[in-house]
């Protein structure tokens, strides 16, 4: 059983940076994270009222997409948390406004510890490979628009991407337009994704 810690409770000690609070949700989320990081009086409190919904909807969305109920999504909520604060704020420290918001970065952190948790669940019976290929996916409902560098995809990964949710295509569709198999599509998209997910969050020790 993860360690159970109570996250609305304010960390000791910190006050308030003083950064000001712009309008902007980028900076918004920058702010907020740089106060969380330093202890800020308010800053978890603020943090737990606008994302921990966020977060238990990403896990319960995981969890639903690999087939699983909602017995473990407390647990891996929790785990979330305890991967924000370890070491330091190692992962928070990580977040980057100018790649993606808040929300959405919080999604992708969220799904992958979903995912550690079947794979270490799943590690003696079935393949993390073999659970459906949406589970890797961001819900729509967490995305907002972000900034992938140059060279992080092949030119076939990224026009995948575009087709399945620029142009909402699904594989099938997509094999057919390139004239390809749709496990070919499947397997292309996975590995972006994977690519994704390390770009956007660094896996904790």
């Amino acid at each position: 059983m993860t360690e159970q810690i109570d996250f609305k409770r304010r960390p000791a000690g910190g006050k308030s940076n003083g950064a000001a609070v712009t309008d902007h949700p980028r900076k918004r989320d920058a702010d907020l994270v740089l106060r969380l990081i330093g202890g800020g009086a308010d800053a978890w409190q603020e943090f737990i009222d606008n994302f921990s919904s966020a977060i238990f909807g990403a896990v319960i969305n995981t969890l639903r997409k690999s087939g699983y109920g909602s017995d473990d999504s407390h647990d891996i909520t929790q785990d979330v948390y305890l991967r924000l604060c370890k070491n330091d704020f190692r992962l928070l420290r990580q977040f980057d406004s100018t790649r993606a918001g808040l929300k959405t970065w919080l999604g992708v952190i969220s799904s992958s510890a979903t995912i550690d948790h079947l794979r270490r669940k799943r590690a003696n019976t079935v393949p993390i490979d073999d659970l459906p290929e949406e589970i890797n996916a961001v819900d729509p409902e967490m995305r907002d628009p972000v900034r992938i560098p140059d060279g992080l995809l092949s030119e076939r990964q990224a026009l995948v991407l575009r087709l399945l949710y620029d142009k909402d295509m699904d594989a099938k569709e997509v094999a057919a337009l390139l004239g390809i198999d749709s496990q070919t599509v499947r397997s292309t998209h996975h590995k972006a994704l994977v690519k994704l997910r390390r770009y956007f969050a660094a896996e904790c020790d």
